[in-house]
């Protein structure tokens, strides 16, 4: 649930198939992210699932599966 809520968003954002993205994928590297793309990633996966994710670990998140983790501890 909280990776295809990641890959809808991500993939509307970024303008990508969500097919496309995996979990070992870089947001900077693999998917082309700056770090504007990333914060809107995080403001629609928060809409999408009516979460609140912090912002600290946030900084230390480079992967998706990392991104997905962070989700699942908050839910």
């Amino acid at each position: 649930m909280e990776f295809d809520a990641l890959k809808k968003v991500t993939a509307t954002i970024l303008g990508m198939d969500p097919n496309e993205i995996n979990m070992d994928m870089k947001f900077l590297t693999d998917l082309g992210a700056d770090s504007l793309d990333v914060y809107q990633i995080v403001m629609g996966v928060e809409e999408e699932l009516g979460i609140t994710i912090p912002l600290e670990p946030l900084q230390n998140i480079t992967t998706v599966r990392e991104a997905v983790e962070l989700i699942k501890s908050v839910k």
